[in-house]
């Protein structure tokens, strides 16, 4: 009950963030959006019919159309998205920056847009319309749920070059790349990590000296080196990025000749790792320096 509270809390909040993108940045500046929103902004550019009417209807025709595809909570995700985004477009409308810097209100909107979706996607709801097609694209052709997205958004957008023009297209074409991008962050994790695999015929000095300075723990696998026939024993590590540089001397100094690959890390769960929503929300809600002081 407890995280089902917690998804719908989310799934309210990140409606709440993709309204404001469209009506605060996207429609002052004269730009397009993917999906049914898309659809919603041409019709209100051309007949100015209010945009949450139009994203209600249309993404309740959708959701009837593809829900068996979907899982029964994402049926149940979604219809409180899709009610909670139409109600959210209609209250916010009027709410329009007026930027003499188009590029910022462009950055602005990918950001926002993709935090807004990020976090309705990453409890398991959609934004119906596109997010839906996009959602069966990965269950069926196991496509990565961002770049359905911005596939099935680019035909609807490179449709609206009749109503806003070719500058204003390509303006919109990048703020659809900052919104994957951004979606991957939140779905994925915003910490990234580094995953470090060391080769080193001092290795248990190197895994001891990790352990006392970094704290962190270090997993040993067995391999064989296809040349020489030897075993090997390989150390496995996982850190903040932050410690990658202390790790390399530390390596460095014990030895000189050691193979090491380093890996990037999107997100890390687990002992010593905070997930990457409770890092969001500790970064928002506590106090920095004191956050940052606990994680060093």
């Amino acid at each position: 009950m407890s995280k089902t509270i917690k998804d719908v809390i989310f799934l309210l909040i990140g409606s709440f963030v993709f309204s404001l993108a469209v009506n605060m940045f996207v429609i002052p500046i004269g730009l397009g959006e993917g999906g049914v929103t898309g659809i919603s902004i041409i019709l209100y550019y051309t007949t100015h019919l209010s945009t949450g009417i139009t994203n209600f209807i249309f993404n309740g025709i959708l959701l009837i159309v593809g829900y068996k595809f979907l899982e029964k909570k994402t049926i149940v995700y979604t219809m409180i998205t899709i009610i909670a985004t139409s109600i959210f477009l209609h209250v916010t409308e009027g709410w329009g920056l007026h930027l003499h810097e188009e590029l910022i209100g462009m950055v602005f909107a990918g950001v926002l847009l993709g935090v807004g979706i990020g976090m309705i996607l990453r409890v398991g709801g959609t934004t119906a319309g596109s997010a839906i097609i996009a959602r069966i694209l990965n269950k069926f052709l196991n496509w990565k749920v961002s770049h359905a997205l911005l596939i099935v958004d680019l035909l609807v957008v490179l449709a609206s070059y009749f109503i806003i023009g070719i500058e204003k297209l390509l303006f919109t074409i990048v703020m659809l790349y900052i919104t994957t991008k951004v979606i991957d962050f939140v779905i994925e994790g915003f910490d990234a990590k580094k995953a470090v695999t060391v080769i080193s015929s001092n290795k248990n000095e190197v895994a001891d000296q990790i352990n006392e300075q970094l704290d962190r723990g270090v997993t040993i696998l067995n391999g064989q080196g296809n040349y020489t026939k030897e075993s090997k024993e390989i150390l496995y590590v996982v850190i903040n990025k932050q410690e990658l540089i202390k790790l390399k001397k530390l390596i460095k100094k014990i030895d000189d000749e050691a193979f090491v690959i380093v890996h990037d890390v999107r997100d890390v769960i687990g002992k010593g790792f905070l997930s990457a929503i409770k890092l969001w929300f500790l970064a928002i809600f506590s106090d920095v320096g004191t956050f940052q002081k606990s994680m060093i």
